[in-house]
């Protein structure tokens, strides 16, 4: 039971840091690389990346947004093993900013696959799946945010 409790606020932890930009928190979250698949949203390939790869590209992207909210339903616990775990979770991903041509709204809407491994008795993320179910709103504002955020990271 404690390990099925010490997942489900992980996955809920991760939620929270990315949505309050705390990417120390956001890396604790996760075991050195990652694998990665979001070809149900974005096309491409899955990919396996270091963590800090993973939080680079997501510092490069959501700071873009004058908001974002991720609200996660239930979170689903099988184990593998005692040292291994897989979570499912509903998942809406609000995205916000105000300013975007087109609407200041993309909300994607589908569920996360998640593999877990527990090392020295602490839980890390090791995959990360979207599995997307439908998206509303401005789907350009991924772009936008994106050359936002990279102008706001430009110094002055």
């Amino acid at each position: 039971m404690s390990d099925r409790l010490d997942i489900t606020d992980l996955v809920t932890a991760l939620l929270h840091a990315i949505d309050q930009r705390d990417w120390s928190r956001v890396r604790s979250c996760f075991g050195d690389t990652v694998a990665v698949d979001y070809t149900s949203l974005f096309g491409g390939e899955p990919e396996t990346l270091t963590a800090d790869a993973l939080i680079a590209r997501w510092r490069a992207l959501l700071p873009g947004f004058d908001s974002t909210q991720h609200i996660s339903g239930p979170v689903l616990v099988s184990d593998r093993d005692s040292d291994t775990a897989d979570a499912r979770t509903a998942i809406r991903g609000y995205h916000y900013a105000a300013e975007a041509p087109g609407g200041p709204l993309w909300m994607v809407a589908g569920h996360y696959q998640i593999r877990l491994c527990k090392t020295a008795g602490i839980w890390a993320i090791d995959a990360l799946t979207l599995e997307t179910a439908y998206q509303e709103g401005n789907s350009s504002l991924p772009a936008f945010a994106s050359e936002r955020a990279a102008h706001l990271a430009r110094p002055s």
